[in-house]
């Protein structure tokens, strides 16, 4: 038996006569970049997000990229995000020359720690070293963070706000999106998200006019009324018109997969909640995409090997947080320290997960899980 980590052809299977047609009009008009399949999806992604605007994008980390550039963030400036996650979100500060503090998580929820994140700030405004710009707080494994303790904080002390939800698109807090609290929101398309295209893919929903007019700008070469007049630096970071048509069909279906992305979390919960596993907490009033259902064991190695013996896929996100990684091991650390990021590495594991795991394979799952402690 053959089981996926992430199940992408059954979800295929079922939409795939609306994909097929997106495709074959794209095809048939030739309209490839920017085609009008892609305003109608950031019409809808936006009516979806509670955003006034969308921006489509090349992928995740352009997202992150382009209010950067919009803002014209200072060089030396510190923006403070977490180690815990992908490289992508300290990446996109070292590019810009500005400098990433890291932030501890919440033990609970892996997501960034608001105590944390106050004592980074206040450290680094005792310092007086940096001039301090901006939170980047993610929405790790699809869970929001908690932005209603993060957003007062950021604030508080005149700091932008971004929430990378890479992972996370379509998580809510209190019924409403990451966007309610922050200056912007970005996401991947990147095929294994749980909205995603078959390819690269990305966008940025903000509220903000001026700062979606800049954004705009920058994603095309920092474009100005004139074509051959570009009045600032840009990117070529265009969402092509082929990923928006796969993209719509996939929209349509989303509200369901979250529900059904539920269901399989809850189950998991269920199967395998003991004194032997840690199943994942979700913060009350959250409602998680469930991009990855990660857990955490006495030895992952070994737990990985025994499931792989039954045909059952585990993948291990992150072990190795950004802030040890060899390209940024020279950043600092919050004053608050990393001991939740550190207590938790060596533990983390991941099963498979997506809306389209029927009940009998999950059982499976969870009874070789159960088995491997």
């Amino acid at each position: 038996m053959s089981i996926d980590f992430i199940d992408l052809k059954a979800q295929q299977a079922r939409l795939r006569p609306q994909i097929m047609a997106g495709i074959d009009k794209v095809l048939a008009e030739g309209r490839y970049i920017m085609g009008p399949e892609v305003k109608e999806l950031e019409q809808k992604l936006a009516d979806f997000g509670q955003a006034k605007h969308v921006l489509g994008c090349a992928n995740g980390t352009d997202a992150l990229i382009l209010p950067m550039m919009a803002w014209k963030i200072p060089r030396g400036a510190a923006v403070f995000c977490p180690s815990f996650t992908y490289c992508a979100t300290a990446e996109i500060i070292a590019i810009m020359g500005a400098i990433p503090v890291f932030v501890d998580i919440d033990r609970e929820t892996y997501n960034m720690c608001p105590h944390s994140l106050r004592a980074a700030i206040e450290g680094v405004k005792a310092s007086g070293d940096m001039e301090m710009f901006g939170v980047i707080a993610v929405d790790l494994f699809g869970q929001s963070a908690n932005y209603e303790a993060i957003a007062p904080l950021a604030r508080e002390y005149g700091l932008k706000l971004i929430a990378d939800s890479a992972q996370g698109f379509g998580t809510t807090l209190n019924g409403q999106h990451p966007l309610a609290w922050c200056d912007l929101a970005t996401t991947s398309f990147f095929p294994a998200k749980p909205l995603g295209c078959y390819g690269d893919g990305g966008a940025v929903l903000t509220n903000d006019d001026a700062l979606a007019a800049a954004m705009d700008s920058v994603r095309v070469h920092g474009k100005g009324a004139d074509k051959y007049d570009n009045v600032r630096i840009g990117l070529n970071s265009r969402l092509d018109t082929i990923q928006a048509a796969i993209l719509l069909p996939k929209l349509s279906v989303f509200s369901d997969e979250i529900q059904a992305r539920n269901k399989v979390a809850a189950r998991y919960n269920d199967g395998l909640r003991s004194k032997a596993m840690r199943v994942p907490m979700v913060l009350e009033g959250v409602v998680s995409t469930w991009a990855q259902y990660t857990l955490e064991v006495p030895d992952p190695m070994a737990f990985a090997a025994t499931l792989k013996e039954k045909g059952i896929p585990t993948a291990r996100y992150y072990p190795k947080p950004v802030h040890v990684q060899t390209a940024y091991s020279h950043y600092p650390c919050g004053a608050g320290g990393m001991a939740n990021t550190e207590d938790c590495i060596g533990n983390i594991i991941s099963l498979p997960m997506h809306p389209y795991l029927d009940e009998n394979t999950q059982d499976m799952i969870i009874e070789t899980a159960k088995a491997a402690l």
